[in-house]
């Protein structure tokens, strides 16, 4: 029995002590007036009366009633009820508050007193002061406690006859009964029925489980309130230990809802600070750091709102406030949504029925106290499946003398799948779980609803979650459970309590509530207390019982484990290698080892795998050879990594057992244990780990001490939590029973219990701090570092998990970082910090398991000694292990080199790591996993190499190369290894090559990070060299003199300064005294480099200027030296063109051939008006030498424009010029008037630039005719987006008239570009190059003063374009004289190029895989790269260019510096112009001419030098190239040269193997004596210097670089489509072969495959040619050549076994050639024809594939001449292909009469045993064979005999199973080397015949 009320209290308003306005609560009585022992009395009540504060209230207020809780400090609940009701003032209450009132005004007599008759009429100022009526107890009976205060309030108003004492003292002795009614014997003892002594009557309830909380309807209240998602936001919260704050305005609401709150959290028990109604002054408790449940009045809102972290709840607005900073995890998916949806049909029972056509009658709603309980029992489903199977989960520690119980909590998330899950993690990480396990875990107590749901219900919840109708009856069940237990009998709840009458507080009372008599209500108080102590005292039964553990548990949603989804094949692998390892089968076990690695991602296989090595486990003890050790490790390493610290799945576990089980043996007495290589996981640092491997160890102990009968297995086998839970009974069974028995138990038993189970902990602690040193422990101690960081003791983040497989384990500890370790505040001395890390564990376990201090001291003193002891026995180990043959790596690869190559840093292990290519790595494409590779990398002088094979042991014994320049590294960065191959990875790289090549490499162990860093180092100095002798190219085999000190980056040298300031002297003064004779620079020796030249050198080199050859041979004039050195200029490749191009002569400015208007001008011999200019160049002939220095000024870097070329049918000139300097252009185009006499420099030299652009414009032979006008006025920058289509390069004035002339143009693809009409026509645009219109009227004059030209009103075609960058010519006026145009463009700069390629890089080369696979990522980082938007611009500018020359008009190309796009632009428009530029000789002119001699600077573009480092790679070179490989896709029978030569070009041009392509102009070749040194004698027989020399070399020897198409048109254009969707994405950007690296150093490459050995005669069929050619792998050309070079190889071979010196493939070719144009015309008729008929469209000769149908399908014809133009038909083209090719293709014909000498059927006996059977027999003398087939049309020869094996030919006999009707003379027998062939024929005659005309080919041979 419990007592109802504690105490009874009167607390009355009372002025404040320091005289403040408010009052305060004076307790003016209390009953009992001592404090009870069990229970003291609670201080601050006062506070909690009246929560607002004490104040005077002008006005009566109705009493109110609300019940606050007080908590003691035993965590002890006091419920405070509270009725409060207002009495007028007493005088000295009034007084006090009107004190503040007057404000001091007026001072009051008498202390202030006030004498105020009780009788007297209340004046209008009359104050009423609260008081409270206050009851105190440890129970919660709400109604009780308000209908008790409520009598006594009402026996005082109205003045009932009954003692105000004898009540209270009735109230304060009434007793109870203890929850738990039905288990009393009576009805009127589970339901009390009780009268305070005033005609009342109550009855009192109590619940029937004590343990399940009462709420009334405050549940249901919370839900109206505040709605589902708040109220599960609320529940999530303090679940998850945030501070929550309720606000209302009613104090009764706040209680509710706090207490709701709680009934929700049910079965865990809230425990932190907990205050449904906090009083005023107690507001800054809400600062406090805990969390907490508080409610407050709604009136000091305000004095919330500064709390950052606190959710704050307003019951009357129905709304929760989440702070931004504050986090709540949501529920776990699947139980959020379900939760959620089955409240929502709880609250709303017609939500499911809202949308029926014809709904039901409407379901009565639950009253509001059962629906309080059904929201309940929806948690308490909730929690059943939160929780379920938690009891699997439950350690017993101890079971005597008190349950110690743990929890698993890794295991528990791990076992559910919910191991990410946040809101679970909080939950069991919080104190309110921590008291739930040390309550619930209990096995023996007594049991409630939540123990029977969670242990008998969750399979019917799991069935029921799909219908809803089900899991609604199951929540109507629970909540009748619940509401059974808060009213067990309702049929007696009858309650009689008297009220006051309405509005009794209106009412003057008859007195204020009188001081009661303590007397009186002690002495009924005492009385009680005489009664129950005579009374037996009431003792609780409790009903204790086993609590159920209920099913182990599942996952709350089965998720599948994605792309490791362990299926039984899986699981068989596993099992399997395990088998074959320990069978000895090592062969099968590594081919199976790679898919074993892959399946343990799995976690049934992981625990497959645990399984599987404990069967191999006997007595403790698994001995193994080195092998197998092996083997064990690497697959226990393989678990181990993806093991988190947590090890929820309990693998670590499972394994720990092991890893001191497996072993070998080192050497007598000294073994080697598998924890001394597993030691690199973050599992065995983490204290939480082993904590619950200990409480599991000690679990099964103690389990096994209680076990009667000992079971059949070994006593020290630990196989941990697993398996005990397996064996019933489970230890919480054999606990509960224990704990049943233990009252009956003797003392002596008990303390005998006591002991063992002390004594098996603490024998434990002893085994784990073995265990642990085992595993903390580095096997080379002696240093004063760990293996790495731990847990507790450094960051376990920065830990790898690393497979450590090496058999020579004791060299793993020398790899590891310097900076890892036990990182400790004292020392790093390691077995100190192992040592202390034991000491934390056992501290903690030890004091938890109750283990007695002294054994607790005992264990500190022996934890060092176990420390040291494993030392010692470890350095043992170690020393013996670092004699271990290391494991087998393969044998290091070494690649091949070229001649002069050196190897700077030998052989690194590495492993090629697969990149975003997904080819090599199998991918989705299929093919063998190459990579990753295993083997070296090798740094030479001129490349990073890789060679190694596949550590795949399926893909076998492939080699894979991956190699490149190391000039074309582009970005080295190191990364991290992710991916885990054979041996342990310390650190990677990644390379990166403009070559497109990637080299993702991660260091072999063996290398460690010191050879990691010196690779970098020397790799960073080979790339970048100080000056460009350190580059390939000169360091191999250089013969220079040594001692000249090379270029520095910044200071040039004094050389190079005394020869730039002679260069300079010199220049000036040739220019300045307008010498007759012209100096001409000759380079001096380098011995004499240093000085300057004697002045009487001055003009000794003369150039004639009488004599003037029009060819550039030096003239007679010249002395011989001079000769020779002017010859040196003139044979460079730009004289050598102009000379065909028939560009000028060199000679004089004074006497001039009048004929020619061009001329070779030596001014820049020098080099000193620009020095990135060539020596000679072409200027008009009117121009002095003189005057191109001013003209120079004018343009950047010097650069004037010069021609370069000229066209030989229209004889327009194209010109190449920098950008103009914004001075020279606004001089030249703004000037109206004619410059005065006295103009200043800048104005000489516009005008100067003005004079020399007319020139230019004179020498031209047709810049005035009268043909139509064409503007490119409406070319504008617009038109070079890629949007823009390729038919508009121009706009034309009359767009009809373009489209109608399109294609009926005379030449080309496009209309003609001239127009008619004047200035401004629809299509022309007036803002660039429009005439101006009032000028026509007056002609200009002709530039030779002649009156205007009387056709100068007819429009004119611009003699000349000037194409400049659009900012450029901003502003710009057009040319007054109408003869030269401006053509602004947008071209994009040499940053965006490096972008650009930076992007494309990225896009070809991925460095990892994209994250969505598929071509769409590729091909959107392509777009991205925008670097076929840039091919497109060029291609389109070139297009125009092409265009102006080819109509009559000159170009002068006058972009940025003249060095980089005018370089390709200039190029490409005379590769399409000039048919010659498209062979090989003109190709290598074009390039030497344009971008060697004009000085394009591939050493600055390619970064070189270490002074480039930071410009970067800016492959202005490589792009000009990929548009020329796009023209030659779209004109493959133009270029005399193959695709893979473009390609060989792009890649050396990069690669500094050859000194083509070094430097950034002849001016530095001259410096460096590079230009001339390629003649005479000075070049040895060394490797080649020049790329150009090295392709001569190769072209004499192989086709390689040989187009079999080409077949171009005399003077043909090429007009190629421009848009980006014509563009192809060049494969020399994304293919490669791994078999041999890139193909491009020809030395180096394998030689064509060998041919398959000849068939066996007696094959049925002869042997598969077929061979597989991996993409990626093999080299594509050179596994399947196409079918001329194979017949050229083959030729040479065949030649070469005939003892014949082969001939050269070009002499072959050039024969083929001939025959074939012989064969195209046998009757001599007609013009010669070509192959491909003159019907086939121009325009489709572009795609250069031409496909006609015959009478027997189609055939390929293939043009193999040049000089052919088309008369003949379809069908005659026709017939003259299959001519052509039947010469080409005769040793393929099989079936042909001339490959027959004769055949017929024979009877051939098989081999032994098997029968004579009819085949059709060939013999062929071409081939000197016999072969046989099915019958006479099959085509499929069956077998063949070689007749050069044959030795005899002789009669047979019959054997078995011959033809019957066949005479004995139709046998005979062929006797070969091998065996004898047994024949039949028809007759003897036929059989006579084969025989003779067998011999006769044997005899013929």
């Amino acid at each position: 029995m419990a007592r109802l009320a504690d105490y009874f209290v009167l607390v009355a308003f009372g002025p404040h002590p320091r005289g403040s306005g408010e009052g305060q609560g004076q307790i003016l009585q209390r009953f009992p007036e001592k404090d009870w022992e069990d229970n003291p009395f609670p201080q601050g009540i006062e506070l909690f009366c009246q929560p607002s504060g004490w104040q005077l209230c002008p006005e009566r207020s109705p009493p109110t009633f609300f019940v606050a809780v007080l908590t003691d400090i035993n965590s002890e609940r006091h419920y405070c009820a509270c009725l409060t009701f207002w009495e007028p003032a007493e005088p000295t209450q009034e007084a006090a508050s009107a004190e503040d009132a007057a404000d001091g005004e007026e001072e009051l007599e008498d202390g202030g007193r006030m004498r105020l008759s009780p009788s007297a009429p209340a004046p209008a100022s009359q104050l009423f002061a609260p008081k409270t009526l206050v009851l105190v107890s440890r129970l919660d009976h709400t109604e009780v406690f308000r209908n008790s205060l409520g009598l006594i309030y009402t026996v005082h108003v109205e003045g009932l006859d009954v003692s105000l004492e004898s009540v209270i003292g009735n109230l304060l002795t009434c007793t109870i009964p203890l929850a738990g009614g039905s288990q009393l014997d009576s009805v009127e003892e589970g339901a009390r029925t009780i009268s305070l002594g005033a005609g009342d009557r109550q009855v009192i309830q109590t619940p029937l489980t004590d343990s399940l909380p009462v709420s009334c309807c405050s549940v249901a209240l919370l839900f109206r309130q505040l709605g589902i998602t708040n109220v599960l936001c609320l529940f999530c919260a303090a679940l998850t230990e945030h501070k929550i704050l309720f606000l209302s305005r009613s104090y009764q609401r706040l209680a509710d809802a706090c207490r709701g709150l709680l009934a929700l959290l049910f079965p865990l028990r809230y425990s932190f600070t907990y205050v449904p109604i906090l009083p005023a002054q107690l507001l800054e408790v809400l600062s406090t750091p805990t969390p907490f449940v508080i409610g407050v009045h709604a009136a000091f809102q305000a004095e919330t709102q500064e709390l950052l972290d606190v959710i704050i709840a307003d019951l009357d607005g129905g709304t929760v406030t989440v702070p931004e900073c504050v986090h709540i995890p949501p529920l776990p998916e699947p139980l959020q949504s379900q939760t959620h949806s089955v409240l929502s049909t709880v609250l709303d029972p017609e939500l499911e029925l809202a949308d029926l056509a014809f709904p039901p009658p409407t379901v009565p709603a639950s009253s509001l106290k059962m629906q309080d309980k059904e929201l309940r029992a929806v948690f308490l489903r909730l929690f059943a499946q939160l929780l379920q199977g938690y009891r699997w989960c439950l350690h017993i520690v101890r079971i005597h003398p008190e349950p110690v119980i743990r929890f698993h909590k890794a295991a528990f998330l791990g076992q559910r799948g919910l191991v990410e899950d946040d809101f679970l993690m909080k939950v069991l990480e919080g104190m309110a779980f921590a008291g739930f396990v040390s309550e619930r875990g209990v096995p023996y107590r007594a049991t409630d609803l939540f123990d029977e749901l969670v242990a008998h219900e969750v399979a019917r919840m799991r069935a029921d979650e799909s219908h809803p109708q089900r899991v609604l009856r199951h929540v109507k069940e629970l909540a009748e459970q619940l509401y059974k237990n808060e009213n067990p009998y309702p049929a007696v709840a009858m309650h009689k309590v008297q009220r006051p009458a309405e509005a009794s507080h209106l009412r003057r009372a008859p007195r204020p509530f009188p001081r009661l008599d303590e007397g009186t209500v002690q002495w009924i108080v005492d009385q009680a207390m005489a009664k129950m102590q005579g009374a037996p005292p009431a003792v609780r039964a409790e009903r204790r019982s086993t609590v159920p553990s209920g099913p182990p548990m599942t996952a709350i949603l089965e998720r599948s484990s994605g792309l490791h989804a362990n299926s039984a094949r899986r699981l068989e692998v596993v099992r399997n290698c395990i088998s074959y390892v320990f069978e000895g089968k090592m062969l099968e076990a590594k081919k199976l080892l790679p898919a074993v690695l892959r399946a343990l991602k799995g976690r049934a296989a992981r625990r497959c795998l645990t399984q599987e090595l404990h069967l191999h486990v006997q007595q403790n003890r698994a001995v193994l050879d080195h092998q197998q050790f092996d083997f064990v490790v690497r697959m226990m390493n393989c678990c181990l990594q993806d093991c988190t610290s947590a090890d929820e799945h309990g693998i670590a576990a499972a394994l720990l057992p092991l890893v001191t089980a497996f072993c070998r043996k080192l050497s007598p007495g000294v073994t080697q244990f598998a924890y001394s290589c597993v030691q690199e996981h973050v599992v065995w640092s983490t204290p939480q780990f082993w904590e619950a491997m200990f409480y599991g160890d000690v679990q099964t102990h103690v389990r096994a001490l209680y076990l009667e009968p000992p079971e059949d297995r070994p006593p020290t086998q630990q196989v941990g939590e697993a398996l005990a839970q397996e064996e019933p009974p489970s230890a919480l069974d054999v606990a509960s029973e224990q704990r049943r028995l233990w009252p009956t138990l003797s003392r002596a038993k008990q303390q005998e219990l006591v002991q063992k189970e002390e004594s098996t902990v603490f024998s434990q602690a002893i085994h784990y701090a073995s265990r642990m040193s085992y595993l903390l422990l580095p096997l080379d101690a002696s240093k004063s570092r760990l293996l790495r960081e731990r847990a507790g003791l450094g960051d376990p983040e920065s830990a790898s998990n690393s497979l450590v497989t090496n058999s020579m384990a004791g060299s793993v500890a020398e790899s590891y970082d310097t900076e890892s370790g036990f990182e400790d505040a004292e020392t790093s001395d390691v077995a100190g910090a192992v040592v202390r890390f034991i000491n934390r564990f056992v501290d903690k376990v030890c004091t938890e398991s109750g283990v007695t201090s002294d054994h607790l001291k005992g264990l500190h003193v022996m934890v060092p000694d176990i420390v040291q002891m494993h030392i010692e026995t470890l350095e043992a180990v170690h020393r013996e292990s670092r004699r271990l043959p290391p494991i087998q790596k393969p044998k290091l690869l070494r690649p091949r080199l070229l001649p002069g190559e050196e190897c700077v840093l030998d052989g690194l292990r590495v492993y090629l790591l697969p990149d975003g290519r997904e080819e090599g790595a199998g991918g989705s494409a299929g093919g063998p996993a190459l990579l990753p590779a295993e083997g070296a990398v090798f740094l030479t002088t001129y490349r990073v190499i890789f060679t190694g094979m596949p550590t795949d042991p399926l893909v076998g014994e492939q080699v894979v190369v991956r190699a490149f320049p190391v000039a074309a590294l582009t970005k080295e960065k190191r990364i991290s290894v992710q991916t885990h191959v054979d041996q342990f990875l310390q650190d990677g790289l990644q390379l990166r090559a403009c070559t497109f090549q990637l080299l993702r490499m991660a260091f072999d162990e063996e290398v460690g990070s010191e050879g990691a860093e010196l690779f970098r180092k020397q790799l960073h100095r080979l790339r970048y060299p100080p000056d460009i002798k350190g580059t390939f190219a000169f360091a191999s085999g250089a013969t220079h003199t040594p001692g000249r000190p090379g270029r520095a980056a910044k200071d040039k040298g004094p050389s190079l300064r005394t020869l730039s300031r002679n260069l300079m002297k010199n220049a000036k003064r040739t220019i300045g005294r307008q010498h007759i004779t012209r100096k001409k620079y000759s380079p001096p020796s380098w011995e004499h480099r240093g000085q300057p030249p004697a002045e009487d050198q001055e003009d000794e080199i003369a150039v004639s200027e009488e004599a003037e050859p029009s060819t550039l041979t030096p003239s007679a004039g010249l002395k011989p030296a001079d000769r020779l050195t002017l010859s040196s200029l003139v044979e460079r490749a730009c004289c050598r063109d102009y000379q065909r191009l028939g560009l000028g002569t060199l000679g004089s400015s004074l006497s001039r051939a009048k004929s020619e208007p061009f001329r070779v001008s030596p001014v820049n011999r020098m080099y000193a008006i620009c020095r990135s200019y060539p020596g000679l160049l072409i200027v008009p002939q009117s121009v002095q030498d003189n005057a191109l220095q001013r003209v120079s000024r004018c343009y950047r870097q010097n650069r004037f424009p010069v021609v370069c070329w000229r066209s030989g049918r229209s004889k327009a000139v194209l010109l190449r010029s920098g950008g103009l300097h914004g001075k020279g252009v606004v001089g030249l185009f703004k000037a109206q008037n004619a410059p005065s006499p006295g103009q200043s420099q800048a104005d000489s030299s516009s005008l100067e630039q003005e004079k020399y652009l007319q020139a230019v414009v004179s020498a031209m032979p047709r810049y005035a005719d009268a043909s139509g006008r064409n503007t490119l006025s409406g070319f504008s920058s617009a038109h070079l987006g890629s949007h823009a289509p390729r038919a508009r390069v121009t706009t034309l004035s009359n767009p009809m008239a373009a489209s109608a002339s399109r294609w009926t143009a005379p030449r080309g693809k496009w209309g003609s570009i001239r127009v008619s009409g004047r200035s401004g026509g629809p299509g022309v645009g007036v803002d660039v190059g429009s005439r101006l219109a009032g000028r026509d009227v007056l002609g200009p004059p002709q530039p030779n003063g002649a009156p205007p030209d009387s056709g100068f009103l007819r429009p004119q075609r611009a003699a000349l374009y000037i194409i400049g960058d659009k900012a450029q010519l901003k502003g710009v006026r057009p040319d007054p004289l109408q003869q030269w145009e401006l053509v602004p463009i947008e071209v994009f700069e040499a940053r965006q190029v490096k972008a650009s390629f930076k992007k494309l890089l990225k896009a070809c080369v991925p460095g990892c895989p994209a994250a969505e696979p598929g071509p769409a990522s590729y091909l959107r980082s392509l777009e991205d790269s925008e670097w076929l938007t840039q091919i497109h611009k060029l291609l389109q500018v070139s297009v125009l260019v092409v265009e102006l020359l080819d109509s009559g008009s000159s170009v002068l190309v006058s972009l940025e510096d003249g060095w980089d796009i005018t370089t390709q632009v200039v190029s490409l428009v005379q590769l399409l112009s000039d048919p010659f530029y498209r062979t090989l000789e003109g190709f290598r002119l074009l390039v030497e001419k344009e971008w060697l001699s004009f000085g394009h600077r591939f050493s600055h573009r390619g970064a070189h030098m270490l002074a480039g480092q930071s410009s970067g790679v800016v492959p202005i070179f490589l792009q000009f190239l990929d548009c020329v490989h796009q023209v030659h896709l779209q004109f493959p029978m133009e270029f005399e040269f193959s695709q893979f030569y473009l390609k060989f070009l792009s890649y050396h041009h990069a690669s500094r193997r050859f000194r083509t392509f070094l430097l950034d102009s002849d001016y530095e070749r001259i410096e460096l004596g590079l230009l001339y040194e390629e003649k005479g004698e000075r070049r040895g027989q060394q490797a080649c210097r020049s790329v150009w020399e090295h392709v001569d070399r190769l072209s004499k020897k192989t086709p390689v670089f040989y187009n079999y198409m080409y077949a171009p048109e005399d003077a043909e254009v090429l007009r190629p489509y421009s848009n980006v969707s014509n563009l192809k994405v060049w494969d020399f950007y994304t293919e490669e072969t791994l078999a041999e690296g890139p193909p491009y150093d020809w030395e180096l490459a394998r030689g064509p495959p060998e041919p398959p050995e000849e068939e066996r005669p007696d094959s049925s069929a002869p042997q598969s040619r077929r061979r597989v050619v991996w993409p990626c792998y093999d080299s594509r050309p050179r596994a399947q050549p196409d079918a001329i070079s194979r017949l050229l190889e083959e030729l040479q071979r065949l030649e070469t076994e005939l003892g014949r010196p082969p001939e050269r493939w070009k002499d072959t070719w050039d024969r083929v050639k001939a025959a074939q144009r012989l064969e195209g015309r046998p009757d001599g008729r007609g013009t010669p024809g070509s192959l491909l008929a003159s019907t086939v469209p121009h325009h489709r000769r572009s795609l250069g594939v031409y496909l006609q149908e015959g009478p027997a399908g189609s055939t390929l014809s293939l043009s193999l001449d040049s000089d052919q133009s088309g008369g003949s038909s379809a069908s005659s083209s026709r017939q003259a292909a299959r001519r052509s090719t039947s010469a080409l293709y005769s040793q393929f014909q099989t079936a042909e009469s001339e490959n027959r000498s004769y055949e017929g059927t024979l009877y051939k006996k098989g081999a032994f045993m098997k029968p004579w059977k009819a085949r059709w027999f060939v013999l062929d003398k071409t081939k000197h064979q016999l072969r046989y087939y099915d019958h006479r049309v099959d085509t499929e020869c069956k077998g063949v005999i070689d007749l050069a094996e044959v030795e005899a030919v002789a009669p047979g006999a019959p054997t078995m199973g011959a033809p019957k009707t066949v005479g004995e003379k139709a046998f005979f027998d062929v006797k070969t080397t091998r065996r004898v062939y047994n024949f039949c024929a028809q007759d003897a005659a036929s059989a006579q015949q084969w025989v003779d005309r067998i011999q006769g080919c044997l005899s013929d041979a």
